[in-house]
C-alpha cells in the first residue's frame, strides 16, 4: 500500500490567485483502475455500452448566430451564474481586438485537478464555418445544466477540465455571411491569412508570417498539457485525422485548390499513433447522427468510409493546427467537419446540435482511454518536462510540472520510455485494457548525487507569461535506456511501494523487476479479472 507522500503547494493563477495542495505519491506502481474509482467512468469501453440518447437541451440559448458582443454577454453571464463549474479567460486579441474567449468547464474550473486531464475544443478557425462556434455555446450549456442531473456528465466534469474556444476567428465571422455554404467571404482573418495554414509544420518550412490568434493558441497549448482535442470546422461531414501534411505532396493552400485536390488520389501520411486517430474519428463519427454513413455532401464531392479519413489523404496542406497540437505538444488533435453546408440558416442550428451533442460529449471522454500516472524523484517530489515516449511510437510528450503525463492508447502491451535531465533513462512495460485507464507511476533515480526535491515555481495557469514558443522542429527521441521495472496491481485501486512487504502484492511480483515481459504479463492474466 502506499506509505508515503509529500504535499507540494503550488499557486494556480489562472483567473483568480487560489493558492490549494497537492499530494505526489512516491511509488512506482502499476494498476488498473476498478469499477469503484470516482474518476472511472461507468460502462467505459464495455462489450455493452451502447450509444446513449441525451434529452433535448431546454436551455434558454437559443438557436441563432450570436455576433462577438452577444457571445461575450452569454458567457460573462453562464459564468456568473455557475461560478462553482465555470471559469471564463481569454488567450489574446484578434487583430482587430476582440478577446478570444476560453470557457473552462468543470467541477474544478479554476484550480488544476491533480491527475486529472485538461482537454480542449476550438471552433471558427475559419470565419465563415459558423456551425462550430454556435455548437460549442450549446455545449457549455447542457454541460452545466447537466451536471446535476445526469450521472456521465457529472463523471466528466469531476473528472477533466474541459476548455472551450468557441471563435479563433472572430474577425472572420464578422466578415461572413449566413447562408452561404460556399466559397471564402469570412474564411481568414482581417489580414487575409488562413489561420489553420499558420502554425509551424514539421514537414516543410512554413515561412508565413504568424498571426496574433495563431500566437495566441500556440502560447495557450505550450502552458496547458492538453491530452486531448477537436477542432470544429465545416464545408463536409468527416473526423480528419493526423498527419496533415507528408514530405512530398502537393499543397492545398486555398479552398478553389482544395476542390482541385478532390478529384486526385492522394497518398494517407500516418502517424505513430494512427489506430488511436482512428478510434478517436470512429468514436465521433459513429456516435453522430449521420457521420458514419460517409454518404457525401454533394455529388462532387468525396465520400468518407465510415465517415473518417486521414488528413494527407483527403487533401494535404502545410500548417495544419492538429499536426502542430500532435508533433509539438503530445496532444491527439481531430479535425471535426460538422456540416456540409458552411454558414447554413440559424433555423437548422437545432439539427445540427441534436446530430453532434452524443459524438461531442463521447469525444470527449477518450482523453480516459490508455495510461497516465507520474514520474517522481526518489523523493517523492515530481519531475517536470521529463520526456516520455512508447516505444514504437516515435512522437513524444513530457510530464507537467506536477510530475502528471497521459497517453491515449489502445488495448495493448507497451513499454514507456521516460528520460530526464539529471536522472538515469528508464523502461517500464505495462499493459493497457479497454474498460479502464492503467495507472502508472514511475521513480526516476539520479545520475548523480541528488540534491533536496525543488518545489514547483509558484506560478502556473493563464496569469504567466512564457518565452515565444520555439519554432525549431520537436525531439525524436531514440530508445538508449538500461533499466527496466513493473510493478502491476490487481484491479484493486490500491498502490504499492516498489519494495512492498508479503501482505502487499502477489508473490509473482517482487522479482518483477528482473523478470521477463512475458512472465510479467502471465503474472496479470492470472490476476486480473476483466469485466464488462
Amino acid at each position: 500500500m502506499l506509505t508515503t507522500k509529500q504535499t507540494v503547494l503550488a499557486v494556480v493563477t489562472l483567473c483568480t490567485g487560489i493558492a490549494f495542495a497537492i499530494q505526489v505519491p512516491t511509488s512506482d506502481q502499476i494498476s488498473i483502475a476498478s469499477n469503484d474509482r470516482s474518476d472511472v467512468l461507468p460502462g467505459f469501453g464495455g462489450a455493452g455500452d451502447e450509444p446513449r440518447a441525451y434529452r433535448p437541451d431546454t436551455s434558454s440559448l437559443d438557436f441563432v448566430y450570436h455576433n462577438h458582443e452577444d457571445m461575450t454577454r452569454y458567457l460573462r453571464a453562464t459564468t456568473a451564474r455557475y461560478p462553482n463549474l465555470t471559469a471564463l479567460y481569454s488567450i489574446g486579441k484578434s487583430v482587430q481586438g476582440r478577446e478570444l474567449w476560453v470557457m473552462v468547464v468543470s467541477a474544478s474550473p479554476y484550480e488544476h485537478m491533480l491527475g486529472k486531464p485538461d482537454v480542449k475544443y476550438i471552433g471558427n478557425i475559419h470565419g465563415n464555418e459558423a456551425v462550430g462556434r454556435e455548437l460549442l455555446l450549446h455545449m457549455i450549456q447542457y454541460l452545466i445544466t447537466s451536471y446535476t442531473t445526469d450521472p456521465y456528465i457529472k463523471w466528466l466534469l469531476d473528472n477533466t477540465r474541459i476548455h472551450i474556444l468557441p471563435s479563433l476567428n472572430p474577425d472572420g465571422y464578422a466578415a461572413s455571411k449566413e447562408g452561404t455554404c460556399d466559397g471564402g467571404q469570412g474564411r481568414y482573418n482581417s489580414r487575409g491569412f488562413d489561420l489553420n495554414r499558420n502554425f509551424p509544420d514539421y514537414f516543410k518550412q512554413n515561412n508565413k508570417r504568424s498571426q496574433p490568434e495563431t500566437e495566441a493558441v500556440k502560447e495557450w497549448i505550450n502552458k496547458i498539457q492538453f491530452v486531448l482535442s477537436g477542432s470544429l470546422h465545416g464545408g463536409a461531414l468527416v473526423a480528419s485525422y493526423p498527419y496533415d501534411n507528408t514530405p512530398n505532396a502537393k499543397i492545398c493552400r486555398s479552398s478553389s485548390t482544395c476542390a482541385v485536390f478532390n478529384s486526385y488520389v492522394s497518398q494517407p501520411s500516418l502517424t505513430p499513433d494512427d489506430d488511436v486517430f482512428k478510434h478517436l474519428s470512429l468514436t465521433y463519427a459513429n456516435n453522430h447522427a449521420k457521420m458514419s454513413r460517409g454518404v457525401a455532401c454533394k455529388s462532387a464531392s468525396p465520400s468518407f468510409e465510415n465517415g473518417i479519413t486521414n488528413g494527407a489523404a483527403w487533401y494535404p496542406l502545410t500548417g495544419g493546427m492538429q499536426d502542430y497540437n500532435y508533433i509539438w505538444h503530445g496532444c491527439m488533435e481531430v479535425t471535426l467537419e460538422v456540416s456540409c453546408c458552411k454558414f447554413p440558416p440559424a433555423y437548422e442550428l437545432r439539427k445540427y446540435w441534436d446530430d453532434n451533442q452524443l459524438s461531442m460529449i463521447k469525444f470527449l471522454a477518450e482523453a480516459h482511454r490508455g495510461v497516465q500516472g507520474f514520474v517522481m524523484d526518489p523523493n517523492g517530489g515530481p519531475i517536470e518536462r521529463a520526456q516520455l515516449k512508447i516505444k514504437g511510437r516515435d512522437v513524444g510528450f513530457s510530464t507537467t510540472k506536477y510530475g502528471e503525463f497521459w497517453r491515449i492508447l489502445m488495448p495493448g502491451v507497451y513499454k514507456l520510455e521516460v528520460f530526464a535531465d539529471g536522472f538515469v533513462p528508464r523502461d517500464v512495460d505495462f499493459m493497457v485494457v479497454e474498460q479502464h485507464p492503467t495507472l502508472l507511476n514511475v521513480t526516476m533515480q539520479p545520475s548523480k548525487p541528488p540534491p533536496s526535491s525543488p518545489v514547483p515555481s509558484e506560478s502556473s495557469g493563464l496569469g504567466e507569461r512564457i518565452d515565444e514558443h520555439s519554432q525549431q522542429k520537436p525531439t525524436v527521441y531514440q530508445s538508449t535506456t538500461t533499466a527496466r521495472t513493473a510493478a502491476i496491481a490487481t484491479s484493486s485501486p490500491t498502490v504499492f511501494n516498489s519494495a512492498p512487504s508479503n501482505a502487499d502484492l502477489p508473490q509473482y511480483l517482487h522479482n518483477s523487476a528482473n523478470g521477463t515481459t512475458q512472465e510479467i504479463l502471465q503474472g496479470l492474466k492470472d490476476r486480473l479479472v476483466f469485466t464488462n
